[in-house]
Formats: structure tokens, C-alpha cells, sequence
């Protein structure tokens, strides 16, 4: 028969998947142009031209077994050294090709890193608002998310809450710096406190508990700052980084996960993964795509659109009255709705081809996410609808 368990997570269907088919139906009708379309975190810049450029040469120049067999299960072992190279000039870190390991996206080394750390039974601590398919990517494990409820203040970390829900079942925290939906950078002395309390609670229960740090927003950060590295900050910190955002690379899948060389067991977290991958399929990622990404190492997309858009739905939201608290990367915004019930305001919205995601499946209730991920010329016509619907439809 079939897995209950899948068969249950149909009835659970992505809103954001919902809200961008409809969006794209909607543009049939009436022009997508004429759709504002703020549901879907697809990259709206393109690649750089040396990716493009390095994929062609690969294609033209290269060994078609070596270009296109299989990559060890590890990953391609020259980019790994490449990749644990440039991390190494970045972040002043000390890793080795030994402990990077391949993956597809942020998702695929994401899947390897909580089966690492986990057992059944294990408890992995997360912070609202997160994204919502941690719940699949955690609980399918057999491991359990909970969710610290969000600090709407600042989007750092209560760590007051966390604290009551920290306990001996913890086996990991995941943390999503730059985040989405908030759009929030941890700060170093979030991080720093936040390393201090699991330092501590390691002692206090004897055993390890894993930082699994999700990033692939890191390098979308806005005035002139720079996102904390943070396995800097604390040992046992496995990193998950996908080159999909700084690249605009979402449909390549190619990302990897970095096990701080201090942590436990560093010199065989890759191998581990590798064994990992035989149980569940995740194996072997692109190897074109690994090359290609390692010749253009530490480049990214011209992501300043996405700076520009920013500035100018918040001036907006705060001008129209949004409770919001100003992004400092990523390309989401994440105000209250002005009503209690974020689902009913997304309705209403969307009337006014407004697409807007409500929060409730990012564990903020009340709150909305826009992913400006989009022309900046959209972004501009969308404001006098925005200004229109909140008007007819909140007096405002």
C-alpha cells in the first residue's frame, strides 16, 4: 500500500507553489506584465557571463567522460579543495578538501547534514519565521522540528523562549541567516550568545549539538555589510550553501556541505554524507555544473537590483502605515498584515493581482512575505496598486 505518511503531505500542498501556479494562470488571462507577482524566491538576475562562458568551454574543450560521468560520491574532489579554498580565503577558516562535501542545493546538503547529527527521537530546535519545508526536510528523518517562536522586534533570536525549549533531546539547531521570509542577518552577537548557550547545554547534557547553518543567502547583503560566517563563531557548526542565489542558479541544484574542521568528527562528515546518500538517493550532483561553478568560484550575480527593490517597497509599506522591520538581505520583505488573519489580507489582495504569501506556514501568524525578486520597473508599478488596494480596502 502506500506511504501514509506522503500520501497525508498532499493535503499539505506549498502555499507559495499555489500562489505562483496561480499567478502564472493569471497571466494568461490578463498578461503576466499585469500580474504582480510577489510569491516565488526565483533569482531575477541573470548569471554572470563567466559561468555561461565556462560552461560552453567545458562543453567544448573537456573530456566527455570526465564531463559528464559520474562525479565520486563525494563530489568532484578538485572543486571540493576549490570550494574549501575559497572558504578559507573568505572567512579565515581552515577547511580541506576533506571536509567539503557536494550536494544538490542547499536542500540536498541540507537533507545529508540533519541525517548526520540526527537519530530518530532527536529533537532539532529551528526560529520563527522559517521556511516551511524544514518540516519535511526534519521530520521525515524520523528527528523532530520545533520552532522558537519569532522576536518581531528585530527577527534576531528570543533566546528566552529558546532557552525554555532547549533540553536533552536537542541534537541540532538550524539556523537560516540571511533569512527567509524575514530577510533578517543574524548579528555577530547573535550568533556569539547563541554559541555560548549550546557550548554550555553540550557540557550540561553530554553529548554534541550541531549548529546547521542554512545558507544561501549569504552573500545577499544589503548596505555595504557582510553576513557573520558562522562557523567563525562555534565548533559544531555544519554549513549548507547552495550557489543557486549568488549565481542565479536555482534549476542547476549544485551546493555543498562544510563541516567546521573543529567539530566533531570533521575528518569524516564528508564520508559520512556519502553513506548518507546511499540511503536515500541524493547522490553524485551535477558534475558539469561542479565545474563550472569552480572556475567561477567567488563571483556572484550583479544583485544590487535586488537592493534597490528593497528600498523601495519599504519606503512604501512604512509610508502606507506596514508595521516592517527593514530587511538587511536576502530578496524578501515581511510586514504585518493589517488585519489579524494574514490569509484573509492575501485574498483581498489578490483581487488587486497583488500575489502576496500569508505567513502562517513560516510560523509568523499576521505577517506576509514579498519576494522582490522581480523587475525593478514592476516593483515601481506594483506601488500605486499597493496604495490603491490598501486604500478600497482599509480605508488607509
Amino acid at each position: 500500500m502506500i506511504n501514509e505518511t506522503y500520501k497525508a503531505m498532499l493535503q499539505g500542498k506549498s502555499i507559495i507553489r499555489e500562489l505562483s501556479e496561480y499567478a502564472t494562470a493569471r497571466g494568461q488571462e490578463i498578461g503576466y506584465e499585469n500580474v504582480f507577482d510577489y510569491s516565488l524566491g526565483n533569482p531575477s538576475v541573470p548569471c554572470t557571463s563567466d559561468y555561461t562562458k565556462a560552461v560552453i568551454e567545458l562543453h567544448e574543450k573537456e573530456d566527455p567522460m570526465a564531463l559528464h560521468g559520474y562525479s565520486p560520491s563525494l563530489g568532484n574532489t578538485e572543486v571540493r579543495g576549490i570550494v574549501a579554498d575559497s572558504l578559507n580565503r573568505r572567512f579565515g577558516m581552515d577547511y580541506e578538501t576533506k571536509h567539503i562535501f557536494m550536494a544538490s542545493g542547499a536542500a540536498g546538503a541540507l537533507a545529508h547534514a540533519i541525517r548526520c547529527v540526527t537519530k530518530p527521537g532527536d529533537e532539532i530546535l529551528t526560529f520563527a519565521p522559517c521556511f516551511p519545508e524544514y518540516f519535511p526536510y526534519v521530520n521525515t528523518t524520523g528527528a523532530v522540528l520545533k520552532v522558537v517562536k519569532a522576536d518581531t522586534t528585530a527577527f534576531q533570536i528570543d533566546f528566552d523562549e529558546f532557552e525554555k525549549m532547549m533540553n536533552p533531546n536537542v541534537a541540532a539547531v538550524l539556523i537560516n541567516s540571511p533569512n527567509n521570509p524575514s530577510g533578517a542577518v543574524y548579528s555577530e552577537n547573535t550568533i556569539k550568545k547563541l554559541a555560548e548557550i549550546l557550548s554550555t547545554k553540550q557540557k550540561e547534557y553530554g553529548h554534541d549539538i550541531f549548529i546547521i547553518s542554512d545558507e544561501p543567502y549569504r552573500e545577499i547583503v544589503f548596505d555595504g555589510k557582510t553576513c557573520p560566517y558562522v562557523s567563525k563563531f562555534y565548533d559544531n557548526t555544519l554549513s549548507c550553501y547552495s550557489f543557486s542565489k549568488s549565481l542565479s542558479l536555482p534549476g542547476e541544484r549544485i551546493g555543498y556541505v562544510a563541516a567546521n574542521p573543529r567539530c566533531t568528527d570533521a575528518d569524516i562528515i564528508a564520508v559520512i554524507c556519502g553513506q548518507i546518500s546511499r540511503g536515500i538517493g541524493h547522490n553524485c550532483p551535477s558534475s558539469t555544473i561542479q565545474q563550472a561553478v569552480a572556475k567561477v568560484i567567488d563571483q556572484t550575480s550583479d544583485m544590487s537590483v535586488y537592493e534597490k527593490n528593497r528600498n523601495l517597497l519599504y519606503d512604501a509599506l512604512t509610508r502606507l502605515g506596514f508595521e516592517v522591520v527593514k530587511p538587511q538581505g536576502t530578496f524578501y520583505i515581511f510586514p504585518k498584515a493589517l488585519e489579524e488573519d494574514a490569509n484573509a489580507f492575501c485574498m483581498k489582495a489578490k483581487k488587486y493581482d497583488l500575489i502576496l504569501v500569508p505567513a502562517d506556514n513560516f510560523c509568523c501568524p499576521g505577517y506576509f512575505r514579498m519576494a522582490y525578486c522581480i523587475d525593478t520597473e514592476k516593483v515601481e508599478r506594483s506601488i500605486p496598486v499597493l496604495e490603491k488596494f490598501v486604500r478600497e480596502e482599509y480605508g488607509k
